[in-house]
């Protein structure tokens, strides 16, 4: 629990790869959050041409500056190619939301060197984060 506590505290930059403009999505929900939360986000979509303010990308090879955090709101078999690109952009860290896993992927990127979570939300992550500090 404390390597998301440290990706939550200091990473700035998330690609949110799958994000939505149907404000109804969890991925819309939650890129919304993190954005409110002062994160910049950069949405991965081939089917938007922005989202809040910020140009989207077709791709994570294309965008044109540092990623620390690639967010998949994508089925598990769809992840390798995802953590591919994250690993060729230099990304930091691959976080897979809810219910989304998958073990070769995730172990190609630790093997590369990225911090990856799986099967986490952040909006869940924060409220439990905040729990724990208040408990101290």
């Amino acid at each position: 629990m404390d390597v998301i506590r440290e990706v939550l505290k200091t990473t700035r930059t998330w690609a949110v790869v799958g994000l939505s403009a149907d404000p109804t999505r969890d991925s819309f929900r939650i890129a919304s959050l993190l954005k409110d939360r002062g994160y910049r986000v950069v949405p991965v979509n081939p089917h938007l041409t922005s989202w809040r303010g910020e140009p989207a990308y077709a791709g994570l090879t294309s965008i044109p500056f540092p990623v620390d955090v690639v967010d998949l709101f994508r089925r598990s078999s769809e992840v390798p190619p995802h953590v591919g690109e994250a690993i060729a952009i230099g990304a930091k860290v691959v976080w897979m939301q809810l219910g989304v896993r998958h073990e070769a992927a995730a172990a190609r990127a630790r093997a590369a060197g990225l911090t990856v979570i799986e099967d986490r939300c952040p909006a869940i992550e924060f409220r439990r984060l905040a729990a724990e500090d208040q408990k101290r």
